[in-house]
């Protein structure tokens, strides 16, 4: 029996991971601040669908964690 002894390398490095998981939060965040603003009773309009949280802020928040996602995937920390 030969041994067989395997190298087991992960595909990134550990900041590489450390920033995914930053990015994730962020994109995370991002569809929290998008929830809400319905109306209890659906015969009324509720106009805070339409405020800034909803319209900018969240999905703003969202495109910048997947950019740090993006980033986190192409980072080679091995040139820096």
């Amino acid at each position: 029996m030969k041994n067989n002894e395997q190298n087991h390398e992960f595909l990134f490095e550990k900041v590489n991971y450390k920033i995914l998981l930053i990015g994730i939060g962020v994109i995370a965040l991002g569809f929290i601040l998008m929830s809400g603003g319905g109306s209890d009773d659906p015969k009324v309009f509720s106009e805070a669908i339409f405020d800034f949280r909803r319209i900018r802020l969240a999905p703003t928040t969202v495109l910048i964690g997947f950019g740090i996602t993006v980033f986190a995937i192409l980072k080679n920390p091995k040139k820096a």
